[in-house]
């Protein structure tokens, strides 16, 4: 079967205070962007890339690639106002059946173990999302003030989101609304469940000074 992958980067880097968008910041000598797809390649070399990028970013996205030598083929759509409209514009490069992950392009340590796990569920679970423990404390703010609820009853989220893909084509179809907070609530809206399946704790979103820290670490 098929195995696609949209890599969405379209972040502006706000919050990291960088002069350019996060996705183009260096980890350990190379840009994040760049040790994102190399884990996808890594994973499959047959699987078609799909990078969502904002049209004004991909001219210097390429002179970054000439910079580097970085020659993972890959094909470039349109990055949209949001989330939604970026993975919408992708997926009208998805030109066969197969499986479609949807994946943030500041995640560059999802492991190849999260990567197969979950392509493997959605080609018989249709929609499948990796997932962490919560080993924090959490309060749930109210008009009172605060109480603390069972973490054990939360998880976090992570990417890639793996779905058939003709079912995330028929879930985009739906008009946007602001609680796609992402893929798989866009799938859950069209009525389809979601499974969910093991992340890695490493597998972080890199967003402010502090995360590329991290990662340097990880590295």
């Amino acid at each position: 079967m098929m195995e696609y992958v949209l890599i969405v980067a379209g972040g502006k880097g706000l919050r990291m205070g960088a002069d350019i968008p996060k996705q183009f910041l260096p980890v350990g000598g190379k840009p994040v962007l760049m040790r994102t797809l190399e884990a996808f390649y890594a994973y499959n070399q047959d699987m078609r890339i799909i990078l969502v990028l904002p049209h004004g970013q991909q001219d210097y996205w390429k002179r970054l690639c000439g910079e580097y030598r970085f020659d993972i083929p890959h094909s470039i759509a349109d990055g949209g106002e949001t989330r939604f409209h970026s993975v919408r514009n992708g997926l009208a490069l998805v030109d066969e059946p197969g499986l479609v992950g949807v994946h943030d392009g500041v995640r560059p340590f999802v492991s190849q173990e999260v990567i197969a796990r979950c392509y493997a569920l959605a080609a018989t679970e249709l929609a499948v999302v990796p997932v962490v423990k919560v080993v924090e404390t959490v309060r749930r703010l109210t008009d009172a003030g605060s109480i603390t609820v069972n973490r054990d009853e939360y998880r976090l989220v992570q990417t890639p989101q793996v779905f058939d893909g003709e079912v995330l084509k028929q879930a985009y179809s739906q008009p946007y609304t602001s609680a796609f907070t992402d893929d798989a609530s866009v799938v859950e809206a069209w009525g389809v469940p979601v499974t969910l399946t093991e992340g890695n704790r490493e597998n972080i979103k890199i967003t402010t000074p502090f995360d590329l820290k991290v990662a340097a670490a990880l590295l």
